[in-house]
């Protein structure tokens, strides 16, 4: 790595996100570094060990496509890859395109300070570099922040305990162990199979139950792999037209549930639920819509899991009662079946709540993450003052660039006072949760990397978000998402895990129709933005 400390860029998280912006800006012209926690690339791949860690997106989708070449070369082995292959394909990323010598591990930035007169953060990590930059990038992760239960006495337990978020690396062998699990959440839904096989006893603790479809994973088919490079664009642009844009084995349904018969509408649910994943809420195009319409979908599940669980009351307790979709759907393998196990108990904390830990009470298990805004204010100083907290997360087009951060400038300050806060990948109200991650950080590096140079190439110092254009994208996403059923439940989309935090929703749109909405912003230029001049930027990259 370069002595360097004078940078163009510095961005934060050496994820996916944070890989293919360091690629970005380097292909700019412009001198980056990553400062990255861990020891290695991956972010969420590089945390979440736990056993069965898997995407839940098919892994042919799942993946960048920046590069043609990339695309072509790497062989994934599953159609639904594991946390071990995802982090050895961005480890593959990271050396192909010879990332490593700007990316700095094992290190966590302290503190970050702008200094407006010459337009340039000064970065402070915790082992004392200090790094000067024109832009500073969050690619920290929207679901990087594990939330720890507080439980009263958790800290008295004297037995190991575990968060699915930072697993061991070197794993855990439960062989022969009394074992709790807390939260029926994906990482639950995924683990708790695995562990059953392991452990002498195992009590899940559920608060609530949870939807999720078969996955049917398997290798993957040579003359299907075959068939996708061969027109890679293709099923990429297939994928975008999905509701989920998350792929789809069968085409998106275009009528109504509630416009069939129910011998029709079986039989094409059924059809979904043997080809597995997440592609069974694309069977109609009104179950994300329509109520009564999602509850011919939700009875068909409610029936599945009574068919598998033996115990009628069990399976009672399994069965979830909400809309089928407004939390995110869960992808499993065997997991209602583990319940008919002899050495696995269900627990429901809704019915008896977990009142405390004692030092020989639960050892803990898959916990739901907290979804951040990255709330930089709260961690960052800016010139030695701090914005106001704002309880309502806002944006511009779901990212942060120049000035504008998870919340609008506060309007008590004077306008030239104003200090720029660090562009964020995947800001506020940004599409996560009901799409593919990967197909949203590309769709944000390229906006952001595009800004930066633009910034650049006009000699303007930085560029903040209006209140009109921010209140317009806040409008814009609050109008999708009350047409939809995603506010019908307290989820994680709403940041409703959150005790206190105000529910609101992200961009639950179909991504094609986000993805047309930032290009043709794009295409208006500063539309919606106030450039800031006052730097002299000729020497930049």
């Amino acid at each position: 790595m370069s002595d360097r400390s004078d940078l163009d860029v510095v961005i934060v998280g050496a994820g996916f996100a944070g890989l293919f912006m360091l690629h970005r800006v380097r292909g700019l012209g412009f001198s980056a570094r990553v400062i990255e926690a861990g020891d290695g690339v991956g972010g969420t791949w590089y945390w979440n060990r736990y056993p069965g860690a898997r995407c839940d997106i098919e892994s042919m989708q799942y993946s960048y496509q920046f590069s043609e070449a990339l695309q072509q070369e790497w062989e994934w082995s599953e159609r639904y890859a594991s946390q071990p292959e995802i982090l050895a394909y961005a480890n593959h990323v990271a050396d192909r395109f010879e990332l490593r010598p700007d990316i700095q591990f094992e290190t966590r930035v302290q503190s970050a300070s702008y200094d407006e007169p010459a337009c340039r953060w000064t970065i402070v990590t915790d082992r004392g570099d200090a790094l000067s930059a024109r832009f500073l990038v969050m690619a920290t992760g929207c679901l990087s922040s594990a939330r720890i239960p507080d439980f009263p006495g958790l800290a008295s337990f004297t037995g190991p305990t575990y968060h699915t978020g930072r697993w061991p690396h070197e794993g855990v062998d439960f062989t022969g162990q009394r074992v709790g699990v807390i939260g029926t959440g994906s990482s639950g839904i995924q683990s708790i199979p695995i562990i059953a096989r392991e452990a002498r006893e195992l009590v899940v603790f559920q608060r609530t139950a949870s939807y999720s479809v078969p996955a049917h994973n398997g290798p993957i088919d040579d003359d299907e792999r075959r068939a996708i490079k061969a027109d890679y664009a293709a099923f990429r642009a297939r994928n975008l037209q999905t509701a989920t844009a998350v792929g789809s084995r069968l085409p998106m349904g275009e009528t109504s549930a509630l416009a069939v018969t129910p011998e029709e509408r079986q039989k094409v649910y059924e059809e979904r639920w043997e080809q597995g994943g997440l592609q069974f809420l694309g069977a109609y195009i009104d179950l994300l819509i329509d109520p009564n319409a999602n509850d011919t979908a939700a009875e068909f599940v409610r029936t599945k899991i009574a068919d598998v669980v033996g115990d009628p009351e069990l399976a009672a307790r399994l069965t979830p009662k909400t809309v089928i979709g407004c939390k995110r759907l869960c992808v499993d393998t065997g997991y209602f079946e583990t319940f008919n196990r002899d050495n696995v108990e269900l627990v429901d904390v809704s019915e008896t709540p977990i009142g405390e830990i004692t030092a020989g009470g639960l050892r803990i298990g898959a916990a739901r993450f907290r979804v951040r805004c990255h709330r930089v204010r709260d961690r960052f100083r800016r010139d030695d003052r701090r914005a106001a907290q704002h309880r309502h997360p806002r944006s511009r087009r779901a990212v942060a660039p120049g000035r504008l951060g998870c919340g609008p400038a506060h309007p008590s300050w004077p306008r030239r006072g104003r200090v720029p806060e660090p562009v964020h990948d995947l800001g506020a109200r940004q599409p996560v949760g009901a799409h593919d991650m990967i197909v949203s950080i590309e769709q944000h590096v390229n906006w952001i990397a595009d800004c930066i140079a633009y910034l650049r190439d006009h000699q303007y110092a930085a560029i903040e978000a209006t209140p009109d254009a921010q209140d317009a994208w806040v409008d814009w996403v609050n109008m999708i998402a009350d047409f939809t059923l995603f506010p019908s439940c307290n989820s994680w989309y709403l940041g409703a895990n959150v005790p206190g935090k105000p529910a609101r929703v992200h961009a639950p749109d179909r991504l094609s129709r986000v993805r047309r909405e930032v290009r043709r912003r794009r295409r208006e230029g500063l539309r919606g933005f106030r450039a800031v001049a006052g730097c002299d930027l000729a020497g930049a990259a």
